[in-house]
């Protein structure tokens, strides 16, 4: 078999990358165990959230598949702190999570130049220093131009409920030992890290009539920008909480957990952490909220959020059953935690392709994040690569100044990562211009220049900008005042009266005026929500929008000179030992990646800068 790309994984990265591969022109394999696991929620059925959220709209914009699928496969569809400022506003979705495998196995099958196979890497084939293939279980070899890498937990998983260990990357699935080893020979280098996840409870033994319910948004919010408006039924979730019952069991078996015990090695997330770990670190916390989730329309198992766990199943089922409503509960699957080999991603250019090894790229938790989306985010970037590299093209950086994908692949690659890495608004120094409603602006002709995101799609969001633009436009020139006939109709719309004449633009600015709250703005039947609520964002945040890209014009002219990708640090004078070791680690490709290295200081810059003009003027 020879594909110009392999991508070993199916998973949001694997899927991502191998869509973005395929649809840019290269034949490309998806090696993956199992057809049936392409895709597979195997902790939280959701997508989305704060930081998360704009991730997945930006794969969107660049044409990705997680938005559209999401979409079309929810459960319920909210949108994250409305009353609070446009950056940290956010959609997540709860997903159907048979439906979601179902219709992205169905997507992958009709791209074009995509073969998905069944099968188990072992070994990455290299030549020269560049990556040639990948050797399977059965003794095949796939031959290959580029190989993502798309592994998630499997690199040597080991499963832990309470003392019990059991090899595998999740439950029911076998881990991979020998492909971590062929990577090793390759030069890269492993850490170890653990995540884990709550058990699944049948809804049929849960008093839900004890129980706050939680609807969805009507209507609901859509993640893509380019499908037909969200039309579906939604389903409620729950919420309960832990009380000291709850905690006293939990504590009472710390000598059989194997996150106590030793046991456990990896380091786990701190923004996701077991229940055993809360207790344990907000021992004043009477309580925790807990969010009864569905998980598919088919299935009668309930996730529940914010008790993940590596308990003993007799500890998880007695703490579970001093909650309201769960006092009757039956665990359809245990809580289990995971242990697993990531690559620490300072081995990775940001292009996600290794630095040891040509076209061999590296993509979701073997480079040490958590969480579908930034795994899907990644594995588009990786893709695009990849594809990219085989056609002699230049490759795509995405900037921190212009996408969250950039500020996450950028915190790995300079920063790395020593727990499992989660995005965040406040990762981002620019989220007010990275938010998660313009993102098809910001990155659509991107997306379509490489060819990825289709004509039709593209044509939309230029003519969607259009309107925004004469909508403001429109409101530049108008005044408004306390005169009898606006007063009234300010007053019909629950809107404040201005005390004198003043332009409708400044009016707007106000915190408690809405464009959309009334005619009073005029006409606006030709505009989508949508459309009229990106008008108003970049009205009332105007000047703060203004002042942040003046910032990042200043920091480009400095975060884009260049440096030589084999420069040699180490005889630099004046740099210290330490810092000539990270540089020479790290290599990176800007002067601005260089200034976020750990331990970097203003003098150490200062002596960069002088290295490079003298050099340059050498040249």
């Amino acid at each position: 078999m020879d594909f110009d790309i392999v991508v070993i994984g199916g998973g949001h990265a694997g899927c991502e990358a191998a869509h973005a591969a395929a649809r840019l022109g290269c034949s490309t394999a998806m090696l993956i165990t199992s057809r049936a696991s392409i895709a597979r929620m195997s902790c939280n059925p959701a997508v989305g959230g704060p930081g998360k959220s704009q991730i997945v709209r930006e794969i969107d914009a660049l044409g990705g598949l997680m938005a559209r699928v999401t979409d079309e496969t929810g459960l319920q569809y909210r949108t994250l702190n409305s009353s609070k400022g446009p950056a940290v506003r956010a959609y997540r979705v709860q997903s159907d999570t048979a439906e979601y495998e179902s219709v992205m196995r169905g997507k992958l099958e009709k791209v074009n130049n995509l073969s998905i196979i069944e099968g188990s890497a072992v070994s990455i084939e290299a030549d020269g220093g560049w990556a040639t293939g990948v050797a399977l279980e059965d003794g095949t070899t796939i031959s290959a131009r580029a190989v993502v890498v798309c592994t998630g937990t499997f690199l040597n998983g080991l499963l832990h409920t309470g003392l019990v260990q059991t090899p595998g990357g999740r439950y029911g699935e076998a881990p991979s030992s020998r492909l971590p080893e062929s990577l090793k020979r390759l030069g890269i280098t492993f850490g170890r890290l653990k995540t884990g996840t709550p058990p699944r409870l049948d809804k049929n033994t849960i008093d839900f009539s004890a129980l706050e319910r939680q609807e969805g948004d009507s209507p609901p919010p859509s993640f893509s920008y380019f499908g037909p408006a969200v039309e579906r039924e939604q389903l409620p979730c729950h919420l309960i909480h832990t009380n000291h019952k709850t905690h006293e069991i939990i504590r009472a078996a710390f000598g059989r957990s194997p996150l106590y015990t030793g046991l456990i090695k990896g380091v786990g997330p701190r923004y996701c952490p077991s229940i055993e770990d809360k207790v344990v670190r907000f021992p004043k916390r009477v309580s925790h909220h807990v969010f009864l989730e569905p998980v598919s329309r088919i299935s009668d198992e309930i996730y529940p959020n914010g008790i993940s766990t590596s308990l003993p199943l007799d500890t998880q089922e007695a703490f579970l059953r001093t909650m309201s409503g769960l006092e009757e509960v039956r665990i359809l699957k245990a809580g289990y935690a995971v242990e697993y080999d990531f690559a620490p991603p300072t081995q990775l250019y940001p292009t996600l392709e290794t630095k040891l090894v040509a076209g061999l790229y590296f993509a979701g938790q073997i480079n040490g994040t958590s969480g579908y989306e930034e795994a899907a985010g990644q594995g588009l970037l990786a893709g695009i690569n990849a594809a990219r590299k085989v056609k002699r093209e230049g490759a795509v950086i995405l900037k921190r100044s212009e996408s969250f994908i950039g500020v996450m692949v950028d915190d790995l690659t300079t920063l790395g990562t020593e727990e499992p890495y989660r995005i965040f608004t406040s990762r981002a120094e620019h989220r007010l211009v990275l938010r998660q409603d313009n993102a098809d602006t910001r990155l659509c002709g991107l997306g379509h220049s490489i060819g990825l995101l289709p004509e039709g799609d593209y044509n939309a969001t230029m003519a969607k900008r259009e309107k925004i633009a004469s909508l403001m436009e429109s409101l530049k020139n108008v005044y408004i005042g306390p005169i009898p006939a606006t007063r009234a109709k300010l007053e019909s719309c629950g809107l404040p009266v201005p005390e004198e004449s003043i332009p409708l633009w400044q009016y707007i600015k106000r915190p408690d005026v809405s464009i959309q709250s009334g005619t009073v703005f005029g006409d606006l039947a030709a505009f989508s929500p949508d459309e009229i609520g990106r008008a108003e964002i970049e009205i009332k945040y105007e000047g703060y929008i203004e002042r942040q890209r003046r910032w990042i014009g200043q920091l480009s002219r400095i975060e884009n000179i260049p440096l030589e990708e084999n420069m040699d640090y180490s005889d630099i004078s004046g740099l210290s030992i330490e810092l000539r070791q990270k540089l020479g680690e790290v290599r990176p490709l800007t002067f601005g990646q260089a200034s976020r290295i750990p331990g970097m200081t203003p003098a150490a810059l200062a002596i960069l800068t002088i290295t490079l003009k003298t050099r340059a003027r050498r040249n």
